[in-house]
């Protein structure tokens, strides 16, 4: 290949003439031809304004000089946008610590500066990759913070804003639907009526606790292992270091990070991660039963439930002409299979906590932020393609309604346990309904009758309707 010499502490190795990433990177490069996947831009961006914020504190804490200084923040601050990510190839699986990435930011870093300056690339001049831009830090305590700064941010910018809308959209129905009054179901059996309003109620209630979840989440992360440097010790780093990057991210990201209360715990172990992930594969849990009931009470449009009609988005077959299928609801909830599978993987990942090292950490990183990336994106497109222009289906609701056995469960209190199975069962034999059976053996009076079995009063909490699973 074309291109320049540069060394590390290994020796020298070749380089691509255009690349601003030096020796180590492009020994990683080599070494893991593995996936093709690579760190995302959160994390990119993580990792630049850790960086930067690095170099702030090292300026006022006199271990670098003001030129050092700017040039490293100006270079991170084109890491941080974006302008750079061609320069970060390496593997997610790499070396465990993510040693490689760390040194990849840290020599295109360097370069860059290099170019700034008007020297050569990989001169290292007048910026030293390890010297100058890692000063203070170590792979081992600067990945683990990058990792909790971008799920943090990811979450923060993304999650919690899709979840707000998707909420939002979810009450609406509610009051919309608050009238309609259509069968429950339990057991996948039917059941007492409820409101379809109801329903839509719950699954607010759920993207409402989904929210806080994610704000826990972000509060799971908030600890930083920066300034451990290798093992927790904190062996090269002033001590002052942690606290003043931690002041300067606060004033980039607006998330309380902080230092870690005991280093060794946040070098050796990535249970605030773990803790993090299962509140995300929750979210996945809550937003796929939403999907899912959606689907069903749409279905048939004829043949099945059809209490709701979904918004038709697209052709549903290549050989039924007029089929239109629950796309939006099949693909939020093939996200959420994503996300509960990649909380195995964090999991995992984050038990490989061996003695003072986590050596599992850049597949953690790729799969809880994957996570977070599919789920702040479904939610986004399952409200705005399916949940706000659900229709209620009112002829279908009050016809289930009206046909359904369960109507019984409202005489019961009136008539007796008994009495009222053997008209349930009647019903179900015949194919007549509740009412019809119940003027024909005249079990009660017919204004009796008619409010006892007037559906709208069975939705009310405390009603005669009210009755066990």
């Amino acid at each position: 290949m074309s291109g320049r010499l540069e060394k590390d502490s290994m020796g020298t190795m070749e380089v691509p003439a255009e690349a601003l990433y030096g020796a180590s990177t492009q020994r990683a490069v080599l070494n893991f031809p593995i996936s093709g996947y690579r760190f995302s831009r959160v994390f990119i961006r993580a990792l630049g304004l850790l960086k930067w914020a690095a170099a702030q504190a090292n300026l006022e804490l006199g271990k670098l000089d003001e030129k050092r200084a700017a040039l490293i923040a100006r270079a991170a601050e084109e890491v941080i946008d974006g302008t750079l990510d061609a320069h970060f190839p390496v593997d997610i699986f790499q070396t465990g610590s993510g040693t490689s990435t760390n040194m990849n930011a840290n020599e295109v870093i360097a370069n860059r500066c290099s170019q700034l300056a008007g020297a050569p690339i990989g001169s290292k001049d007048p910026v030293h990759p390890n010297d100058h831009v890692n000063n203070g830090q170590s792979s081992n305590d600067v990945i683990p913070s990058a990792i909790h700064v971008a799920v943090g941010e990811s979450i923060q910018r993304q999650l919690i804003p899709a979840l707000n809308e998707l909420e939002s959209a979810l009450h609406r129905k509610t009051t919309e639907f608050w009238d309609v009054i259509k069968i429950g179901r339990t057991h996948l059996m039917d059941a007492t009526p409820i409101r379809l309003g109801q329903e839509f109620s719950g699954y607010a209630r759920q993207v409402e606790l989904a929210r806080a979840r994610a704000a826990n989440a972000v509060s799971a992360v908030e600890e930083l292992a920066l300034g451990g440097t290798a093992v927790g010790t904190g062996l090269n780093c002033h001590p002052d270091f942690p606290r003043k990057v931690m002041h300067h991210l606060w004033s980039r990201t607006e998330i309380p990070f902080r230092e870690a209360a005991n280093h060794f715990e946040a070098q050796g172990s990535k249970d605030g991660l773990v803790q993090a992930s299962g509140l995300l594969k929750t979210i996945a849990v809550s937003l796929f039963k939403i999907a899912n009931d959606i689907r069903w009470l749409g279905s048939g449009p004829r043949c099945g439930i059809g209490e709701i009609r979904l918004p038709e988005t697209q052709p549903g077959s290549s050989i039924m002409p007029g089929k239109v299928n629950p796309v939006m609801s099949e693909a939020l909830m093939q996200v959420c299979a994503q996300v509960i599978g990649n909380d195995a993987a964090v999991t995992w990942a984050g038990a490989n906590g061996n003695f003072d090292l986590n050596v599992m950490m850049p597949v953690l990183a790729h799969n809880i932020l994957e996570s977070v990336r599919l789920l702040a994106n479904a939610a986004n497109v399952f409200r705005e393609k399916c949940v706000e222009g659900i229709a209620a289906n009112e002829a279908r609701c009050n016809e289930l309604v009206e046909y359904s056995m369960a109507m019984v469960t409202s005489l019961a209190p009136i008539i007796g346990y008994d009495r009222a199975a053997e008209i349930a069962k009647e019903s179900a034999k015949t194919g007549k309904t509740v009412r019809q059976i119940c003027i024909e053996k005249q079990v009660l009076p017919e204004a009796e009758l008619t409010a006892a079995l007037d559906p709208v009063e069975m939705t009310k909490p405390g009603g005669e309707g009210a009755a066990g699973g």
